[in-house]
């Protein structure tokens, strides 16, 4: 019994370590300190922005798919990314982001569904942003930690991948693309 004990404790700990040093999550900011172009999001999320994307389920299968056309607007260091997603279902979602640029490449970001203040940062040509999302009442109200990885393509696309946890398990991933609408 103490030797499957030890066993368990070990498989336990190999897996909080493949995550941690081998994983999504193990991604840092200053890991793209030194990539180009730079990541800014006055510029980059300014203007009509058009997405898609696909979201994946735990199961890994696609579970959505959508497209969103977005509009950045900025006033110095503040801003706002409103947001109107149309589901492949025929469903539609609206969100606003409320964004303040800070010290060292670093932001905060609020919306209506999101739980407290998101947190972010700038890092060459990424940014990423923590943020504690509650999900509509039709897709059950849960409430989910997600990062968010933007990646800065040299033609100006933005690559988005997200990861979405509820007590620490991987529930979804979110994969789009974001360019300046034509």
């Amino acid at each position: 019994m103490k030797t499957l004990l030890v066993l368990l404790l070990l498989a336990l700990a190999i897996l909080a370590g493949q995550r941690l040093f081998f994983s999504f999550a193990a991604q840092r900011a200053s890991d793209y300190a030194r990539t180009g172009p730079a990541f800014d999001l006055r510029r980059h999320l300014a203007g009509p922005i058009l997405s898609e994307g696909v979201i994946f389920g735990p199961d890994g299968r696609v579970a959505s798919r959508f497209v969103a056309e977005m509009q950045g607007d900025w006033d110095g260091d503040t801003g706002t990314l409103s947001e109107r997603f149309r589901y492949a279902d025929g469903g539609v979602q609206d969100r606003k982001w409320n964004l303040t640029i800070g010290t060292d490449g670093r932001f905060t970001a609020t919306a209506d569904d999101i739980i407290g203040t998101g947190t972010g940062e700038q890092s060459g040509a990424t940014a990423r942003i923590t943020y504690r999302l509650r999900l509509p009442e039709a897709a059950g109200g849960h409430v989910l930690d997600v990062t968010d990885w933007l990646y800065l393509m040299e033609n100006g696309t933005i690559m988005n991948r997200s990861e979405m946890r509820k007590f620490g398990v991987k529930v979804a991933e979110l994969i789009a693309t974001m360019r300046p609408a034509p």
